[in-house]
């Protein structure tokens, strides 16, 4: 199983220094990806926009929204070119995260209607492609990427997910929660896919919040607490829930890898790049 890491984008009052320094120790470090999370009402930077920073101080690591709430985006050309444009400037390293997305306010700040997000998310997705093809339905936008197209990640938990993912994804990335209802989700993008005639079998990815330390636990726990607040309680339990020891670490990723997944996001809650050393320290030890 391979393991990326997340930026800490969503971290507020991260500087922008701290942002390159951790894509630059990930890159360093042999970690898989950089994964960036989104959202547009919060006090987060632009996932987009962190990326094209991060491919200008990394040489190999591939680069990811995991996930990307591309359903509230209004204009598709629009996306579609600023995705190519990172691919371009980091030689192809790009992988698109997707998903509807769940919190109404996002969708209300850009004018997208909520409760059609999962048809208009389909909609983005067939004009994206369209667009990195040089079609669309004005052509002629670029750059192109790379190798003409860039791999389409799905995410969500709702019961489009699975087949969104069979038709437009390499996989599926599971947004986090307990390995049982991963197995039993994992099982039903399987079957989605046998049933869409793909071949070969669905990329099965996932994403966990750590802070490694006590100091970090506190801290991280107060950002997801912050992060998480239109969850209500639920909130509590994901701030309880990062991962802040050695141990625990180490049985998540061994926990993850058992039940099949093929790669796992390791996601900060605090900006400081130190913390890369000792997540490396248990995941490549």
């Amino acid at each position: 199983m391979d393991i990326g890491v997340g930026l800490p984008n969503t971290v507020p009052r991260t500087s922008g220094r701290e942002i390159t320094d951790f894509a630059r120790r990930a890159d360093q470090l042999g970690f898989s990806t950089l994964a960036v999370l989104d959202r547009l009402v919060y006090d987060s930077y632009d996932a987009v926009t962190t990326l094209a920073a991060a491919a200008a101080v990394t040489e190999r690591i591939t680069l990811a929204p995991t996930i990307l709430l591309a359903g509230c985006w209004p204009s598709a050309a629009q996306l579609a070119k600023q995705l190519a444009t990172v691919d371009r400037l980091s030689h192809g390293r790009l992988v698109v995260g997707v998903a509807a997305g769940g919190r109404e306010n996002d969708f209300t700040a850009t004018g997208v209607p909520y409760h059609r997000r999962g048809r208009l998310l389909d909609e983005l997705l067939d004009e994206i492609r369209q667009v990195w093809d040089g079609g669309g339905a004005v052509p002629g936008i670029g750059p192109r990427p790379v190798t003409g197209s860039i791999p389409l990640w799905i995410g969500g938990n709702s019961a489009a997910a699975f087949p969104r993912a069979a038709k437009y994804g390499i996989g599926w990335i599971s947004g986090g929660g307990p390995l049982q209802k991963y197995l039993a989700q994992a099982a039903e993008v399987k079957a989605a896919w046998e049933a869409a005639g793909r071949d070969g079998t669905p990329k099965l990815g996932a994403l966990t919040y750590v802070a490694p330390g006590p100091d970090r636990k506190r801290d991280g726990g107060q950002y997801l607490l912050d992060y998480y607040s239109y969850l209500g309680q639920k909130a509590q339990l994901l701030a309880d829930g990062v991962i802040a020891d050695e141990g625990r670490l180490r049985e998540t990723i061994n926990g993850y890898a058992e039940a099949g997944c093929d790669e796992l996001m390791l996601i900060p809650c605090t900006p400081d790049s130190d913390q890369l050393d000792l997540i490396a320290k248990v995941a490549f030890g």
